[in-house]
């Protein structure tokens, strides 16, 4: 991991001296070649001690983290610290045997493997977390194929917030599931640690252990959040075929100083993801509107829509049809209608491709569906082949 390590800190300025120089930046190929001349020398000879594909690996992450930057997907990458995250990627020659894993040059690593796929193993990725514990991420290929998309299930329409987490509608009940606010709930404990952490001498013992107490409890913080989410987006998605929720813009909101940390504590992006892959594992869709739909200042009853509607505003009276509204649960009645005017507009297929649903601006997520272009003859052949099931979403 060292290596790792510093071979990247070193491609990169040498990535960054190279373009000052030139105008011209360094390829996976120009990168490697450097690699032999550095482990003749004798002040680096100890990188010839690393595994040659771990630094071959870590050289292809960095050329896709600059294709990242300049594709505008990504930040410009940035130099690795000791005290960060550490890890190392051994991209073939691993083997899972009785007792753990078996890394190229390491041997047999202790390791308690909770479960195995069944395909060819390719790609190991071994990290230290900032505790101390360390994790090895297996990728297989499984040549694993998702069910066909079927909906003509349950719709359900899903509107995230903070006060409530979700307030979900099936058009038989609505429900609400409250914010379990982790981040808060340690606050007391995390500025006691980080108050004994600033005392300590820099370099010394009792440093390493006050941040390693630090670290155990953002650690905690993560677990207890994820476990949260993990559950909620099970329960959801085992109930439901379709799961309709906003496409919010997240990166934007974070920007309100008030709401920064409640926000970031929140984790909507990785409910979103959590949602969508479960989903596709039982042949679900999930549909993301767009976030300028005005969800909370329209009428779930009339369709009329208020021409403004503040945050303190939680409860309202229509003006033309005189129904009450609480606003998150007839924000959760619009979110799940506009998803089946979705489904009956745009098809089935469309739908589930994300259509022109998602803005194409920013970096998209590999657990999320792209968007495919299709002609408009296939696109009332989905509409009439659908049109009974969507009648029958309408009816559920």
């Amino acid at each position: 991991m060292g290596c790792a390590r510093w071979w990247w800190n070193y491609a990169l300025s040498l990535s960054n001296q190279t373009y000052k120089d030139t105008g011209k930046g360094l390829g996976r190929t120009a990168l490697n070649s450097v690699l032999p001349q550095l482990k003749k020398e004798e002040e680096t000879e100890w990188l010839g001690e690393c595994y040659s594909q771990v630094l071959q690996s870590t050289t292809l992450n960095l050329t896709k983290a600059f294709k990242n930057f300049f594709e505008k997907r990504a930040k410009y990458p940035r130099f690795k610290s000791y005290h960060g995250k550490q890890s190392a990627q051994y991209p073939q020659n691993c083997l899972i045997v009785e007792d753990g894993l078996k890394v190229p040059q390491v041997g047999i690593i202790k390791a308690s493997i909770h479960r195995l796929f069944e395909g060819k193993l390719k790609t190991v990725t071994i990290s230290k977390t900032p505790t101390g514990k360390y994790y090895a991420s297996l990728l297989f290929d499984t040549k694993q194929e998702y069910p066909e998309v079927v909906i003509t299930g349950k719709v359900i329409g899903v509107d995230l917030g903070i006060k409530d987490f979700a307030i979900t509608n099936d058009k038989e009940k609505t429900s609400k599931y409250p914010n379990p606010r982790h981040l808060k709930k340690h606050e007391r404990n995390l500025a006691r640690k980080q108050a004994k952490l600033a005392r300590k001498k820099q370099g010394s013992k009792s440093r390493e252990k006050a941040r390693r107490l630090v670290a155990r409890v953002h650690e905690r913080i993560s677990n207890a959040r994820q476990d949260f989410l993990h559950k909620l987006s099970r329960k959801i998605v085992n109930d439901n075929q379709v799961v309709v929720i906003e496409n919010l813009n997240v990166k934007g909101m974070v920007r309100n100083g008030k709401l920064a940390k409640a926000i970031s504590d929140v984790g909507w992006g990785m409910f979103t993801n959590f949602l969508d892959y479960k989903l596709k594992e039982k042949g679900g869709l999930l549909l993301e509107i767009d976030r300028f739909f005005p969800s909370s200042k329209t009428c779930s009853s009339c369709l009329y829509q208020m021409s403004d509607m503040p945050l303190e505003v939680r409860q309202w009276t229509c003006p033309s049809c005189g129904a009450h509204h609480d606003r998150d649960e007839n924000a959760a009645k619009n979110i799940r209608t506009e998803g089946i005017r979705m489904l009956s507009v745009l098809g089935t297929r469309t739908a589930a491709s994300g259509g022109d649903v998602r803005p194409k601006s920013g970096r998209k997520s590999v657990l999320r569906q792209s968007p495919i272009e299709r002609e408009g003859c296939s696109r009332l052949e989905s509409i009439s082949n659908h049109a009974v099931e969507v009648k029958q979403l309408q009816g559920s």
